[in-house]
Protein backbone atom coordinates (compact mmCIF):
# COMPACT_ATOMS: atom_id res chain seq x y z
CA UNK A 1 0.00 0.00 0.00
CA UNK A 2 2.84 2.28 0.84
CA UNK A 3 3.42 2.09 -2.66
CA UNK A 4 0.47 3.82 -3.96
CA UNK A 5 1.32 7.58 -4.56
CA UNK A 6 -1.53 8.87 -2.53
CA UNK A 7 -1.90 9.75 1.72
CA UNK A 8 -5.33 7.35 1.70
CA UNK A 9 -6.76 4.52 -0.25
CA UNK A 10 -9.81 3.30 0.21
CA UNK A 11 -10.94 -0.45 -0.98
CA UNK A 12 -14.87 -0.78 -1.55
CA UNK A 13 -17.04 -2.88 -2.29
CA UNK A 14 -20.96 -3.76 -2.29
CA UNK A 15 -22.53 -5.70 0.37
CA UNK A 16 -24.15 -9.12 -0.22
CA UNK A 17 -27.98 -8.96 -0.76
CA UNK A 18 -28.69 -10.77 2.43
CA UNK A 19 -26.39 -8.33 5.05
CA UNK A 20 -27.61 -5.39 7.01
CA UNK A 21 -25.02 -3.21 5.36
CA UNK A 22 -25.07 -1.98 1.74
CA UNK A 23 -21.53 -1.61 1.14
CA UNK A 24 -17.57 -2.89 2.79
CA UNK A 25 -14.69 -0.85 2.92
CA UNK A 26 -11.55 -0.57 4.38
CA UNK A 27 -9.27 2.30 4.82
CA UNK A 28 -5.34 2.28 4.68
CA UNK A 29 -3.25 5.38 4.83
CA UNK A 30 0.91 3.96 5.89
CA UNK A 31 2.08 7.58 4.00
CA UNK A 32 0.36 9.50 6.79
CA UNK A 33 1.73 6.79 9.51
CA UNK A 34 -1.98 5.09 9.93
CA UNK A 35 -1.58 1.71 8.49
CA UNK A 36 -5.64 0.77 8.41
CA UNK A 37 -8.20 3.15 9.68
CA UNK A 38 -9.97 1.26 11.93
CA UNK A 39 -13.86 3.28 11.47
CA UNK A 40 -13.42 6.77 9.16
CA UNK A 41 -16.44 9.13 8.36
CA UNK A 42 -14.81 10.94 6.54
CA UNK A 43 -14.14 8.33 4.07
CA UNK A 44 -17.92 7.27 4.13
CA UNK A 45 -18.68 10.56 3.13
CA UNK A 46 -17.14 9.81 -0.27
CA UNK A 47 -18.10 6.53 -0.22
CA UNK A 48 -21.94 7.79 0.03
CA UNK A 49 -22.18 9.25 -3.37
CA UNK A 50 -20.47 6.75 -4.74
CA UNK A 51 -22.87 3.83 -3.47
CA UNK A 52 -25.77 6.15 -3.89
CA UNK A 53 -25.83 6.40 -7.72
CA UNK A 54 -25.07 2.52 -7.99
CA UNK A 55 -27.42 1.34 -5.98
CA UNK A 56 -30.03 3.90 -6.37
CA UNK A 57 -30.66 4.62 -2.38
CA UNK A 58 -29.97 8.42 -0.30
CA UNK A 59 -29.65 6.57 2.89
CA UNK A 60 -26.91 3.66 3.06
CA UNK A 61 -25.23 1.60 6.04
CA UNK A 62 -21.30 0.80 5.30
CA UNK A 63 -19.19 -1.78 7.27
CA UNK A 64 -15.80 -0.66 7.83
CA UNK A 65 -14.34 -4.18 8.07
CA UNK A 66 -11.03 -3.63 10.11
CA UNK A 67 -10.30 -5.46 12.95
CA UNK A 68 -12.66 -3.23 15.28
CA UNK A 69 -15.68 -3.45 12.51
CA UNK A 70 -17.92 -0.27 12.37
CA UNK A 71 -21.21 0.38 10.90
CA UNK A 72 -21.92 3.84 9.42
CA UNK A 73 -24.94 5.30 8.30
CA UNK A 74 -24.80 7.40 5.30
CA UNK A 75 -27.85 9.51 4.12
CA UNK A 76 -27.45 12.24 1.11
CA UNK A 77 -28.58 15.38 1.59
CA UNK A 78 -28.34 17.57 -1.38
CA UNK A 79 -24.95 18.31 -1.65
CA UNK A 80 -24.12 16.98 1.94
CA UNK A 81 -23.49 13.62 3.50
CA UNK A 82 -25.20 13.13 6.96
CA UNK A 83 -23.03 10.40 9.20
CA UNK A 84 -24.37 8.36 11.77
CA UNK A 85 -23.02 5.82 13.78
CA UNK A 86 -21.97 5.20 17.30
CA UNK A 87 -18.91 6.54 18.57
CA UNK A 88 -16.53 6.11 21.87
CA UNK A 89 -14.91 10.22 23.03
CA UNK A 90 -11.34 9.80 23.23
CA UNK A 91 -10.34 13.33 23.50
CA UNK A 92 -11.83 16.13 24.70
CA UNK A 93 -11.51 20.38 25.17
CA UNK A 94 -11.62 23.17 24.49
CA UNK A 95 -9.42 24.97 21.42
CA UNK A 96 -8.95 28.63 21.59
CA UNK A 97 -7.33 31.27 19.45
CA UNK A 98 -6.97 34.97 19.06
CA UNK A 99 -9.55 36.49 17.47
CA UNK A 100 -7.44 38.57 15.32
CA UNK A 101 -4.57 38.08 13.72
CA UNK A 102 -2.30 40.30 11.26
CA UNK A 103 0.70 39.01 9.57
CA UNK A 104 1.17 36.60 12.74
CA UNK A 105 1.08 39.09 15.30
CA UNK A 106 -2.47 38.89 17.74
CA UNK A 107 -4.04 42.90 17.86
Amino acid sequence: MAQIPADVVIVTAAADSARAYDFVSRVFAPNVGIDEDPVTGSAHTVLAPYWAERLRHTSLVGLQGSQRLGLVGVELAGDRVIVSGRAVTVLDGVLTAAAHLAWGRAE
